[in-house]
């Protein structure tokens, strides 16, 4: 196979209020960006594309040389889009990755292209849910209390043969929150692998922090 990682780095990080674009926030010494890259190359995928604000791509560039950098659009659908449109030919099967999960092990990222590699068409790593999970109406009362059983929260790198993301994104669905939601609305069939909590999503100045306790427990162990 021929990989190509999208790394999806064009959000604002409004929540987070680092007052700059989410990927470049700092954990330890590097940018979110600089680590979500890394790990996508130390998995031995072939090319890098980086999907970023259109005000930043010089600066995004410049932290990660080799990297194919673009400028994302709107929604986060149109920044992948963008990506897609910029790999070379023989790329046959993509990963579609949000820098914000910057500490995915790179055993995640081995188990989604192994399941690739082992003939699935899409591939996304899952988690089990932990807590109790309610619908509720808009007020806030509760309607139901859902089995969990067969629940996962879903997790990036998120993994596909390219025609088949190709085709997801030309067709037209408008409020997908991820890609396997486009590939499912195909009706392909996508597979699960193991993820893991260290693939967490940084996105408030809370998961920061326990990002940075991760990152240091890792470090120590080295």
């Amino acid at each position: 196979m021929t990989t190509a990682a999208i790394v999806a780095a064009a959000g604002s990080g409004e929540r987070l209020g680092a007052g700059v674009p989410k990927a470049l926030v700092r954990l330890g010494d590097q940018t979110l960006l600089q680590l979500s890259v890394a790990v996508m190359r130390d998995a031995g995928v072939d090319v890098v594309v980086v999907t970023a604000p259109a005000s930043s791509v010089a600066e995004f560039t410049a932290l990660v040389p080799g990297a194919v950098v673009v400028a994302g659009g709107e929604t986060r659908q149109d920044s992948v889009r963008a990506g897609l449109s910029s790999l070379r030919d023989e790329v046959d099967v993509v990963l579609v990755h949000d820098a914000a999960r910057a500490l995915v092990p790179i055993e995640v990222v081995h188990r989604v292209l192994t399941a690739l590699g082992d003939g699935a068409e899409a591939v996304v790593p899952v988690v089990a849910l932990a807590d109790t999970v309610k619908e509720v109406t808009l007020t806030g009362d509760v309607v139901r209390t859902i089995d969990r059983t067969s629940l996962r929260a879903v997790q990036t790198p998120q993994g596909f043969r390219r025609s088949v993301l190709e085709r997801a994104h030309a067709g037209g669905m408008a409020a997908a929150t991820d890609d396997a939601a486009l590939v499912e609305a195909l009706g392909v069939t996508v597979t699960t692998v193991e993820g893991s909590a260290e693939a967490m999503k940084v996105t408030t100045p809370m998961d920061l922090e326990v990002a940075a306790g991760i990152l240091a427990r890792r470090r120590a162990r080295v």
